[in-house]
């Protein structure tokens, strides 16, 4: 499986031709690697200043629970106002801020406060941009290449997040913290630029009078009037309640224990890419894929093997083997299930919906990893395990319900 299988249908279809998606594509792959620079130079500025693990986790946690807490009011003002300037307004926010740190950091007078400042708004600039990137795609590209372009984004999402922390790291070593954050800071010209070229949609009359709390409400409504949306929003929440925090705490403990080495968790995790990778780049080269109820299946299915195997045999060709395949049945899925609520999600309900989306993919993290890291310290293996069942018995449900079975 290669990029080349992915381009030629896009060619034939003209969809590598049409400028605002080219360019919003283009823009936004530059500001992802500017990201990488960002995610490798916060937590090590955060150790130099302060020397201290807990720190770097208030830090982070700063930048998460905002994330959560505003994802769903994100969705209502995506759905109420333009996309795009949604989009604008939180690249530009971010520059600005980093921008800011970038020249603190030169001239060596960032405190710990400024880096909580900066979490926070970055955490509350997510809330919005994360949910506004997948429903700003239905505008860009006709319906029938959704799920090729989505391939095509969060194909370069995931290979920038393999080969950029490298570099990032590299330019702190020879150049400073304050090099790397202002990269990143650059970046985010690129996707201001392609969002201001690109052309605006026409959007449908939206009630001033609405405020935000009916405006969520009503998106619930939406969603749990809708069998097939539902028990898909429910599999996937369960799903990443399941892997965040296993991969994130449960590997790494079982790599320090087991393997006594951070390479091997870091090679865990470049499996757990590259399968993603490939997944996704496997899903942009089908032109019309249908039975997507029984793809979803195929996520639930992978992770109930593969958890359980990397629990009970903790070996290293066997767990970069279960992360490779896991990886790339989530990227498969991912990519196929995502170009499938775009086409279907009403227009006016299609912010609300993405932002339970990410509610359901980021919401619960502070809660699997806390979890995750209790069950982990009694035994690495019956945390995999455990979730492995989970995983299993929900693939379960959606197997015996006929609407997700039949989700085309």
């Amino acid at each position: 499986m290669d990029l080349e299988r992915v381009i030629e249908p896009l060619e034939r279809r003209g969809l590598l031709r049409h400028r605002p998606f080219v360019e919003l594509w283009v823009g936004s792959t530059i500001s992802q690697l500017g990201d990488q620079c960002y995610f490798v130079a916060l937590p090590w500025l955060v150790l130099q200043i302060t020397g201290s693990s807990l720190a770097l986790g208030a830090v982070m946690m700063t930048a998460a629970i905002p994330r959560a807490v505003l994802m769903l009011m994100g969705g209502a003002v995506i759905d109420r106002f333009s996309v795009r300037t949604v989009l604008i307004v939180t690249a530009i926010s971010r520059a600005v801020v980093v921008a800011i740190v970038a020249a603190l950091a030169s001239f060596q007078a960032v405190a710990t406060w400024h880096l909580y400042a900066l979490a926070l708004l970055f955490g509350i600039a997510d809330a919005f941009s994360l949910p506004a990137v997948n429903a700003l795609m239905p505008a860009v590209v006709p319906a029938q290449d959704l799920h090729q372009a989505n391939a095509l984004f969060q194909g370069s999402l995931q290979t920038t997040t393999m080969v950029g922390p490298a570099p990032a790291g590299w330019a702190i070593k020879h150049w400073g913290v304050a090099t790397a954050l202002w990269a990143d800071a650059i970046s985010f010209v690129a996707m201001i630029a392609a969002l201001v070229r690109l052309p605006s949609a026409p959007r449908e009359h939206r009630d001033p009078g609405v405020n935000v709390l009916s405006s969520i409400r009503d998106g619930f409504r939406y969603v749990l009037a809708d069998v097939p949306l539902r028990n898909m929003m429910l599999m996937i929440g369960v799903l990443n309640f399941c892997t965040t925090g296993p991969f994130s705490v449960g590997l790494a403990w079982l790599a320090k224990t087991r393997f006594g080495s951070a390479a091997v968790y870091g090679s865990f995790l470049s499996s757990y890419g590259a399968g993603a990778l490939g997944g996704m780049l496997l899903a942009g080269a089908i032109k019309r894929p249908r039975h997507r109820g029984v793809v979803l299946l195929v996520i639930p299915a992978t992770l109930g093997v593969g958890l359980p195997l990397i629990g009970l045999v903790p070996r290293f060709p066997v767990v970069a083997l279960a992360m490779a395949a896991i990886g790339a049945s989530g990227g498969f899925a991912g990519i196929i299930m995502t170009a499938w609520m775009q086409q279907r999600v009403e227009s006016r309900y299609l912010g609300r919906v993405m932002s339970l989306l990410m509610f359901f993919a980021v919401g619960l993290m502070p809660v699997s990893l806390v979890v995750s890291g209790a069950v982990a310290a009694a035994h690495v293996g019956a945390l995999f395990v455990g979730a492995g069942i989970l995983v299993a018995a929900i693939g379960l449900v959606g197997l015996v319900s006929k609407a997700t079975r039949e989700i085309d």
